[in-house]
């Protein structure tokens, strides 16, 4: 399988020298350090959706419908709930998400990495690139540790990446790969294509989550899983 998300261009490209690892003390090195600084701006996102489902399995039966007519059969609210990632983009409470996370979502909330919680509203939904901005509703003195931006046209295939979410909804995972391809095409059914390809392990929940180079700046945001099924 392999992982994409949309390229993001914000800051001046960086003029960092790339160089390959040149000793056994290279190769071991750990990532810990940039996960420590980045995983505070990664979120959860809970999204509810709540349906009008018939309270009746009859409800949909031709015979009994002849005979209670549809409008008599009770319906009841069903709730359904979707999981996701997010990435805080500013101190003020902004968060950067997936759109097939929270779309028509009728109650949005995130739980940042230290347990606290907040309902947030949806600010902006962008159907061709599949991002929504998000805002914390209720602040008050909070202030939310944002990420900082790089400039994904300064990426370069081979370029080790980290890919942090919330798989499965087990708890923040990272994931580390490199840069497979960069402007993939033929990923997404919209007309935006723009991807970078990645393969650092991406699952159902990391939706949302924070693509991030070794500098702990963010690159992308991962939206999908390109496979044959």
């Amino acid at each position: 399988t392999a992982a994409v998300a949309p390229q993001l261009s914000i800051a001046p490209p960086s003029t960092a020298v790339r160089t390959v690892p040149s000793s056994d003390g290279e190769v071991k090195l750990s990532f810990a350090p940039v996960v420590k600084a980045v995983s505070p701006s990664v979120v959860n996102v809970y999204a509810t959706h709540v349906e009008q489902q018939a309270a009746s399995p009859f409800a949909n039966d031709p015979f009994f419908s002849r005979f209670f007519g549809q409008g008599q059969l009770q319906t009841r609210p069903r709730e359904s709930h979707a999981l996701g990632s997010g990435v805080i983009v500013d101190a003020g409470g902004v968060i950067l998400t997936n759109r097939h996370v929270i779309e028509n979502a009728t109650d949005v909330r995130i739980a940042l990495s230290d347990g606290r919680e907040f309902a947030v509203d949806v600010v902006i939904e962008d159907a061709q690139t599949d991002l929504a901005v998000l805002r914390v509703r209720t602040p008050g003195d909070a202030v939310f540790p944002a990420i900082t931006f790089a400039d994904s046209d300064s990426l370069a295939v081979g370029d080790l990446v980290l890919a942090i979410g919330n798989p499965f909804g087990v708890g923040q995972t990272v994931t580390s790969g490199i840069v497979s391809a960069l402007a993939r095409t033929g990923v997404e059914r919209s007309d935006y294509e723009f991807f970078i390809q990645t393969d650092a392990a991406i699952n159902p929940g990391n939706s949302g989550g924070a693509l991030v180079d070794l500098d702990g700046h963010l690159v992308g945001i991962n939206t999908a899983i390109y496979s044959q099924s």
